[in-house]
């Protein structure tokens, strides 16, 4: 069982390793299942380290940090608007304005530059 993520190789046999566990679909109590939640917690640290993510979409890079932060879109109300306007937003149907990025940023800790569309 690997313990640790040392360099660009082990990265690579840990994520084919997730994806074989993954493919069994083992229950969390069992040794696979501990295994993979292991496996995938050493990968989550190894890429938040190096394996730098650069923004291009502020939307895709919204829904990443509401996947990591176990948000829902209703918790996005206080920085955006109402429940609909976080919606639009998130379907791309309505693009951030500069108050709304402002308070994502402040109030999600999210760099202003991965709020602003590639291109501004």
């Amino acid at each position: 069982m690997m313990d640790n993520i040392k360099d660009k190789k082990y990265h690579q046999m840990a994520l084919n390793k997730v994806r074989a566990l993954m493919k069994t679909k083992p229950s969390k109590d069992s040794e696979e299942g501990q295994e993979l939640e292991m496996l995938i917690t050493l990968i989550e640290a190894y890429e938040a380290i190096h394996v730098p993510m650069h923004p291009s979409d502020p939307i895709a890079y919204l829904a990443y940090k509401m996947e990591q932060d176990n948000l829902k879109q209703v918790d996005l109300i206080p920085f955006i608007g109402d429940k609909t306007k976080v919606s639009k937003i998130m379907n791309r149907k309505q693009e951030l304005s500069v108050l709304m990025i402002r308070r994502l940023s402040e109030g999600l800790n999210i760099p202003l530059s991965f709020l602003i569309p590639m291109g501004v």
